[in-house]
């Protein structure tokens, strides 16, 4: 680009993702430190445009971080000629339309996820995002995160021997909203309003199984409202019509070939009993790992204590003290920042992100099928993705997880 200033319409700001991880902690801390390094060592600096449906909040914002411009009209944003990148944290239901409209126009889109409420039209948008040649990127924060870079980093050096499994938990207790309010809002729980954890999470999951372990082939999955009331942001009681725990089993396959099984847990209707609100842990023939989101502790085949069952005497095993700490050996800032930086550079650069449509298609299609899964009581293989234009066709081969992973390591740098 001739100007190394990047116009960012950021639609969603209003929101609690929008604006406290990608408009604060990403977009503004990017402005504020001067812009991003590129390779050559030149820098691009960025200029947010804050869009949103609501006049008084987008103004209040943009008068308490210094940001000149916004609108409540976001087809005039992405018309406009000087806006370089068009970002989405809407509602999910809100954001087909406005990325093909920011797309058509000739726009970078960087968005949040899922990207579609269905298989269908997110596969339109990757096959869109192809056609227009943009550079087209979503957000896949948790692979950027120490934990999970530490976690990938034991894979690459062989730490697992063969990997068996993988188990992950993840959630918290969302309050129904009578006596205190609730942490979500109540769209979450409107399946009429593309609510549901299954939805929300499974996306998550595709990336991190892909990310980490290898492409993933098959789904069975359990699907449950366990609260079916809750209270809305004005008090009033309604239906929530959204599963609030999906409860997945997902068969993978290493690029070497390796079937691993993966089991995660996803709620907002659990209490949490562990170090962190998501955590996954992979067993392997040579040693196992915990990760979270900052942490990673580990546990090799020759420090492994032998347990013995016995019911009628307490346990004296110290089990958490037997791990020890996995060091990240890097300094990694916010994870959604670091994408932010990764994805601002390809469009400099004029290259795809690593981190694509296609890539969150699959991701829909993960959430998609468990849901069908639950629904019909059994398993369900997960086919290929094929855009109708390309040359050839796409899925979670071993040669894209093997480049998507990669993300992690450079994320290290």
């Amino acid at each position: 680009m001739s100007s190394q200033v990047l116009r960012i319409a950021m639609n969603g700001v209003t929101g609690r993702m929008g604006y406290r991880q990608h408009l604060v902690r990403s977009v503004l801390a990017i402005r504020d430190a001067g812009g991003v390094e590129l390779e050559d060592g030149g820098r691009v600096q960025v200029e947010p445009v804050l869009v949103g449906r609501n006049e008084d909040k987008l103004r209040e914002l943009a008068a308490r971080h210094d940001v000149d411009a916004w609108s409540t009209d976001p087809d005039a944003v992405i018309a406009d000629p000087s806006v370089d990148i068009y970002f989405d944290a809407q509602v999910t239901s809100r954001r087909v339309a406005a990325l093909t409209a920011a797309m058509r126009a000739g726009k970078h889109v960087f968005t949040e996820k899922p990207t579609a409420e269905t298989l269908e039209e997110a596969v339109a948008l990757a096959r869109l995002g192809q056609q227009t040649g943009v550079t087209a990127g979503v957000v896949h924060d948790k692979l950027y995160l120490p934990g999970l870079v530490t976690l990938r980093r034991l894979v690459d050096e062989g730490f697992f021997g063969r990997i068996l499994s993988l188990r992950g938990e993840f959630g918290y207790w969302v309050f129904e909203g009578d006596s205190q309010p609730a942490q979500r809002p109540s769209w979450n729980y409107r399946k009429e309003d593309g609510g549901g954890i299954t939805t929300d999470m499974f996306c998550h999951w595709n990336y991190v199984l892909e990310g980490i372990l290898g492409r993933v082939d098959a789904v069975t999955a359990k699907t449950v409202t366990h609260i079916p009331t809750r209270w809305d942001e004005s008090g009033r009681p309604y239906a929530a019509t959204a599963d609030d725990a999906a409860y997945g089993i997902f068969e993978v396959t290493t690029p070497g070939g390796d079937p691993v099984v993966a089991q995660i847990n996803s709620s907002w209707a659990v209490r949490v009993f562990r170090d962190e609100l998501v955590e996954f842990q992979v067993d392997g023939t040579h040693g196992s790992a915990v990760a979270g989101l900052r942490r990673c502790v580990a546990q090799q085949r020759g420090h492994t204590p032998k347990p013995v069952w016995n019911p009628d005497l307490p346990v004296t095993e110290p089990f958490r003290d037997q791990w020890l700490e996995v060091p990240a050996n890097a300094d990694l800032d916010n994870g959604f920042r670091l994408q932010w930086e990764e994805f601002l550079r390809d469009v400099v650069a004029g290259r795809p992100h690593r981190y694509g449509l296609l890539s969150a298609a699959r991701g829909v299609q993960l959430a998609e099928l468990g849901l069908r899964s639950s629904a019909e009581g059994r398993r369900i293989e997960i086919p290929s993705i094929t855009l109708d234009d390309a040359t050839a066709a796409e899925g979670p081969r071993e040669d894209t997880v093997v480049e998507r992973a990669g993300a992690l390591t450079e994320a290290a740098r």
